[in-house]
């Protein structure tokens, strides 16, 4: 799990923005992908400075979205997490006892359905709904599967962050850079 309860997860997809954060009090960030040749040193960069990695592995360049990719990731890779929508990614993650996230697309209700019966066999320790603006569906998806809800998907502004929390998201992740920013300045829990 998250350690510190933290509320707003910096999303990143460059090392440039990732750099950017690492003298930040966010202790985690997620890398949305990137180059398969410079993931181990973005993490290992990330972990010198006191940060963790929920790595997308569903939007890694030059590496296959599969069970191996995700027991390569886990191995040698070591980022405290990995997000996928994939069943196969999130099995060798908890195999490999590394933070498991589940991401689920709210496109309709026959997907929201077939995402429930696939969420009972994963058993994830997170689910993160997209879009992250939809406060009743955030609502149902954490009632319905007892499983702690990220918000992530068109975060715009501090309202949303507000409105996703308020309905039970335990956080959020957002790339916007200003509403990193203006969380911080407002003084809210950053663990």
């Amino acid at each position: 799990m998250l350690k510190g309860n933290p509320q707003v997860l910096p999303a990143v997809r460059k090392i440039k923005d990732m750099e950017a954060l690492l003298d930040s009090p966010f202790e985690y960030m997620v890398l949305l992908g990137g180059h398969l040749g410079q993931l181990k040193s973005m993490v290992d960069l990330a972990r010198q400075n006191g940060k963790h990695i929920l790595l997308h592995a569903d939007l890694i360049d030059g590496l296959k979205n599969d069970e191996y990719a995700a027991e390569f990731l886990c191995q040698s890779i070591r980022p405290a997490g990995l997000i996928s929508t994939r069943a196969s990614v999130m099995k060798r993650t908890k195999q490999n006892k590394l933070i498991a996230i589940q991401r689920l697309f709210l496109i309709d209700s026959d997907a929201i359905e077939h995402s429930y019966a696939l969420l009972e066999k994963t058993q994830p320790d997170y689910i993160e709904v997209l879009p992250g603006i939809m406060p009743t569906m955030i609502q149902e998806v954490k009632e319905r599967t007892g499983i702690p809800v990220i918000a992530g998907g068109l975060i715009r502004t501090q309202q949303h962050i507000h409105d996703a929390l308020g309905a039970g998201a335990s956080a959020i992740t957002t790339s916007r850079r200003e509403l990193w920013t203006e969380w911080l300045k407002a003084d809210k829990t950053v663990k």
